[in-house]
């Protein structure tokens, strides 16, 4: 995706709350209350639901494909079920003007999605703010644009936009049964999984991509929907078109100790590939904005390129998955592999930096399973007697390079599991997931989704539900009959006036009623200061004070910070303005309330 792909939060504050407009009456017309209760209640409800939206998923997700395809065929003058990143060459004309004509085609719908409305949030940024609420109008954008993308030949994967429509057909499913904020986020990671297992025909790495990326965390509960839709979606896929298989099941040969040094060093070389591939898209999108060219004119330059590198090689152009199938059974040099890997991973930053929508799952992978075949080509120059299995060498490459850039290593395990078929091999898979992890998670800190979200400002490191700590701001949680007095009053006259046991804490001002600080009863009752001297000889946290739009655990952190029990709510920390009061036991008691609320295994309780 794009990093315009998703909208500002506080822009979607007020829509991330809101019912689907249609959503009351088609409930109670087609749902009825004894139904909603049944999914609310019961697991076995979710478990119906999940069932559904693996149906819906499967459907989507061949109709998305087979879409794509057709436009292929029609815009680049494929024959029948040739995949576009394969072909050998195409005419010039057609390599130039489609991505261009493509960013001219996104322009529109950018412009028409602009009066439409809509939140654009993906699966992941719903989760993680809006409790699983995903606006079905933008979804359908996002989804419109992201096969016009693909498409007219721009470097950009189709699993975002899967992921994005399934995901939001489970959140109006969800919505519609009034399912609580919990289940909603399991219904979305249902969504999603579902469409990823549709798409490589792999139920289980459909399943780890819903727990590990979209719902953030594993719960027994959980298990049974997002396994069922997973299931579900595959069958439903297998009925209608045949899945991309990116290796052929049982063709690999099992893995010896000697190969564990090749698995860690391809592990290596590919985590820091795909740092190097995400600066690569941020610094395109920074460029392109430096430009100062409005969006349309940055899609029509954009498609313009990433035409000129299609002439190089076709297989910049779309998803990849042509170019997959060829490159690893090919016979093609190391400087051929070089080129394929430098232009593709150029095309897909071009792509994703001038506002092309889509993904990087599909060709992480195939950059990935290029860098382990370059490194066994070049290994074999340098030393003839290298005994390493080349679709081996692939495979770790995929799994450690999509790793890096996803942030999934179950999920790619898992993947190589059902594409290999070959439990052996699954265990380099798995060495160099785990590998790839932990050096891009060290030196980089985030993958692709995170790396964007970081980029527009938001705090989000994952798809862990924390917009319920937005909702559950200072302004919410403080007192406002605070008790309030003149810096300047003596402590003889703030004792007449405050008797003990009135109140705890007393707010200071100042002569233009801004905040001095807090004077705490008990203070002023026993301070051995003379009697005549102003309470603000008393007064602490002149300079700390709390803002209405802090959340819970900025509140907390700043009691921690200042060692205070109790800290003074102001408008601005200019004008000083009080409007309340709050204390670190109330805030403590609100967040565990919550925190104990959100625990999916309590939500049915």
């Amino acid at each position: 995706m794009s990093f315009d792909e998703v909208s500002p939060g506080r822009r979607a504050e007020a829509e991330a709350t809101a019912q689907p407009s249609a959503g009351g009456w088609i409930s109670e017309m087609l749902l009825p209350s004894k139904i909603r209760n049944f999914v609310r209640s019961r697991e076995a409800g979710l478990m119906l639901v999940s069932l559904l939206i693996g149906v819906a998923s499967g459907v989507l997700v061949a109709l998305i494909g087979w879409s794509v395809q057709a436009m292929h065929v029609l815009l680049f003058g494929m024959v029948g079920d040739n995949r576009l990143s394969a072909s050998e060459s195409l005419p010039v004309w057609r390599t130039l003007l489609m991505p261009t004509l493509g960013g001219c085609a996104l322009g529109l719908l950018a412009l028409l999605g602009r009066r439409m409305g809509g939140r654009l949030a993906d699966a992941i940024e719903a989760n993680a703010l809006y409790g699983g609420r995903l606006s079905m109008t933008g979804s359908l954008l996002v989804t419109a644009q992201t096969i016009t993308s693909c498409g007219f030949g721009a470097s950009v994967g189709l699993e975002a936009g899967y992921a994005q429509i399934c995901a939001a057909v489970a959140s109006r499913f969800g919505l519609f049964l009034a399912a609580r904020r919990a289940d909603l986020r399991l219904l979305v990671a249902c969504g999603a999984g579902a469409a990823i297992s549709a798409a490589f025909g792999a139920p289980l790495a459909g399943a780890f991509y819903a727990f590990e990326v979209v719902l953030g965390t594993y719960t027994v509960g959980a298990l049974a929907p997002v396994a069922a839709s997973a299931l579900v979606a595959n069958l439903v896929m297998r009925g209608i078109a045949t899945p991309e298989f990116l290796l052929e099941p049982g063709s690999l040969r099992t893995v010896t100790s000697h190969d564990l040094v090749h698995i860690v060093a391809i592990s290596v070389i590919c985590a820091m590939l795909g740092i190097l591939l995400m600066l690569a898209v941020s610094a395109s999108d920074y460029l392109f904005r430096k430009s100062r060219l409005p969006g349309w004119l940055r899609l029509i330059v954009g498609g313009a390129l990433i035409g000129v590198l299609g002439l190089v090689t076709p297989q910049v152009l779309g998803a990849g998955h042509g170019a997959m199938e060829h490159d690893l059974v090919a016979s093609i040099g190391p400087i051929t592999i070089v080129t394929i890997i430098v232009l593709k991973g150029a095309a897909s930053a071009l792509s994703l930096g001038a506002g092309f929508r889509g993904g990087l799952f599909y060709a992480s992978l195939l950059i990935g399973a290029l860098v382990g075949r370059l490194y066994v080509d070049g290994g074999w120059l340098l030393d003839p007697d290298l005994a390493l299995d080349p679709d081996l060498a692939a495979l770790t490459g995929m799994a450690a390079f999509g790793t890096g850039v996803i942030g999934a290593p179950v999920t790619m395990t898992a993947l190589a599991l059902e594409t290999t078929g070959n439990f052996s091999i699954t265990m380099a898979a798995l060495i160099g997931s785990t590998i790839a992890s932990l050096i891009v998670r060290e030196l980089f800190g985030y993958s692709f989704a995170t790396w964007r979200f970081h980029l527009r400002g938001e705090a989000i490191r994952g798809p862990h539900d924390v917009g319920w700590m937005r909702d559950l701001a200072v302004r919410k949680l403080m007192r406002t009959d605070v008790t309030t007095l003149s810096i300047d009053c003596s402590i003889i006259e703030a004792r007449l006036r405050m008797p003990l046991g009135s109140v705890k804490q007393i707010v200071g001002v100042d002569a233009q009623g801004r905040y001095a600080g807090l004077v705490m009863l008990d203070d002023l009752y026993t301070t051995a200061e003379p009697a005549d001297q102003p309470i603000g000889v008393l007064a602490r946290q002149r300079d700390q004070m709390l803002l209405p739009a802090m959340t819970v655990r900025q509140a907390l952190a700043s009691f921690e910070k200042n060692e205070a029990d109790a800290l003074v709510v102001v408008e601005h920390p200019v004008g000083r303005t009080v409007l309340g009061l709050l204390t670190e036991a109330h805030a403590l008691r609100r967040y565990g309330e919550e925190l104990e609320r959100q625990n999916p295994d309590n939500v049915r309780a």
